[in-house]
């Protein structure tokens, strides 16, 4: 959509790049646990505990109820691209948990006195689209004005409680999937900075995680993660050390987007993926791996894969899970 405007300017960060730190995160809901009494505690099945991509509450046998809610400034200048990545990103929490999304609302907050509204519909009609390809209902949403604009959705999915993917079902031994290739966060840091636009990227993003998800459950993987805004190094951290086990990253396998590698030699590296790779280096021997390598296993990914325990059909093994307690991560 020629409008003239880029959105991308109209905001301090972008995409999943603008999360909050995961050290500094990890510290504000230290302690913030189950509420007491409020329901049965067999109910929540996945909390705050693990760090896992979503809540799942059991309601009736082995069904169970998937929630989650992701949002972000614009990653595109494009809106109605901005609005299908960001619902896919959205979804793709439910996916990683091995549910189905029913129902999503919108989560739109807009600077109503600098962009017309025009371009909010655009986004919203993004959104819209990518939910439909999901079969996933759309109903409404929550609105406000603000200084930056910010789009995402509230979803809920619905899951076999006795399948789900998790963080915390790590196994030694058990091979590690990628579904997406990574250099998301530097390519969509370079069309920032200069414009320019990578289809290659925006096709990454803007694809479900759907068929990904359905392979590993048909692989019979239990633990599974997405790759968003903590990069590849950081959610396999999180899995490791959730799961009791530490992990083996083999570089030579894993698979990047055309472009990311120059996009990083030309230094568009953003600050969150940079604070990615200072909270993992603590965690990592790193062997001969580059200052590239451990930028891109670091990269802020924006609507990302799933990052799978086992054997998926169609995706790279990039790396094993192995048998160390230390949560230590080992890149060669």
């Amino acid at each position: 959509m020629g409008t003239g405007r880029r959105l991308t300017q109209y905001a301090h960060g972008g995409g999943c790049a603008c999360k909050i730190p995961p050290g500094e995160l990890e510290e504000v809901v230290a302690g913030l646990g189950p509420i007491d009494g409020a329901r049965d505690e067999n109910e929540l099945l996945v909390g705050l505990d693990s760090g896992d991509d979503a809540a799942v509450v059991r309601i009736d046998g082995d069904t169970a109820v998937v929630a989650t809610a992701d949002f972000f400034t614009p990653v595109v200048d494009d809106p109605y691209d901005w609005g299908r990545i960001a619902a896919a990103n959205a979804l793709s929490d439910v996916y990683a948990m091995g549910g189905r999304p029913l129902v999503a609302v919108n989560l739109l907050a807009w600077p109503r006195e600098v962009l017309p509204f025009e371009l909010a519909r655009e986004v919203l009609r993004g959104g819209r689209d990518v939910a439909a390809l999901a079969g996933c209902h759309l109903g409404g949403g929550h609105s406000v004005d603000d200084l930056e604009p910010k789009y995402g959705m509230a979803v809920t999915g619905i899951a076999d409680a006795a399948r789900l993917l998790r963080n915390d079902r790590g196994v030694a031994g058990t091979p590690l999937s990628l579904t997406k290739p990574l250099g998301l966060g530097v390519l969509n840091n370079r069309h920032k900075a200069t414009g320019e636009v990578f289809d290659q990227a925006v096709a990454v993003m803007t694809e479900l995680n759907r068929d990904a998800a359905a392979a590993a459950l048909k692989a019979q993987a239990v633990c599974a993660t997405d790759v968003t805004g903590f990069g590849l190094l950081g959610h396999l951290y999180k899995l490791a050390r959730a799961s009791g086990v530490s992990a083996v990253i083999d570089a030579g396998a894993v698979p990047y987007i055309d472009g990311a590698r120059e996009a990083v030699r030309e230094g568009y590296v953003s600050g969150g993926t940079r604070r990615n790779l200072d909270w993992v280096a603590p965690h990592t021997d790193f062997g001969t791996a580059d200052e590239e390598t451990r930028l891109l296993l670091a990269d802020a990914q924006t609507s990302g894969g799933l990052l799978v325990a086992g054997e998926v059909p169609g995706a790279p093994i990039v790396g094993e899970l192995v048998a160390a307690g230390d949560h230590s991560l080992l890149v060669r």
